[in-house]
């Protein structure tokens, strides 16, 4: 599996109104896609966020549909009409994709440097105890995973109802527009 995830900052003033409408209209497009786990439809609005993000999540059963989709017209769609951005991937360490994903309408996404010469099977562990956590939690998906480049993790909750809990330090809450689930 391979977890792969870009992110827009819009202006300001963008009117977030030609977000929701872009995934209303073209997230069913996915619904069926070959090779693909989910793909969350991510967006926040300043106010609720530090600014306009329109940020889609993707975990991919295998790297082959990945590359289908990003060499595609899909993608090739939105980067023209957001900008050519950087695609991140991880290698899950842990995902959990419940049965009810597609009525995720919240998520939480954080992203945390790895310290060096940290003791890699404890820290794995330790995100493996964190992702059963959230889902005893409630959480419908989540997905935990390992970067060795820049030496990072990601993990991804998506939920029905919006965390109670304030965001924690470099947490990132989004809204969910709708989640593609074949």
């Amino acid at each position: 599996m391979i977890a792969m995830q870009y992110s827009f900052v819009l202006p300001a003033d963008y009117d977030m109104a030609i977000v929701r409408e872009r995934i209303a209209v073209k997230g069913k497009l996915l619904d069926a896609l070959p090779g693909l786990a989910f793909k969350a439809y991510l967006h926040a609005e300043r106010g609720e966020a530090a600014e306009n993000l329109y940020a889609p999540f993707y975990l991919w059963h295998h790297a082959e549909a990945m590359h289908d989709f990003l060499n595609g017209p899909g993608f090739a769609g939105v980067a023209q009409a957001f900008g050519w951005p950087a695609v991140h991937t991880w290698t899950p360490w842990h995902a959990s994709v419940g049965a009810e994903v597609r009525q995720a309408r919240h998520a939480s996404r954080s992203v945390a440097a790895i310290a060096p010469y940290s003791d890699l099977a404890l820290l794995r562990s330790r995100e493996e105890q964190w992702a059963a956590d959230a889902l005893r939690r409630g959480a419908l998906a989540v997905v935990v995973g390992f970067e060795p480049v820049t030496w990072s993790i990601v993990r991804l909750c998506l939920w029905r109802d919006a965390p109670a809990d304030p965001p924690r330090p470099g947490e990132q809450r989004y809204r969910v527009g709708h989640v593609s689930a074949p």
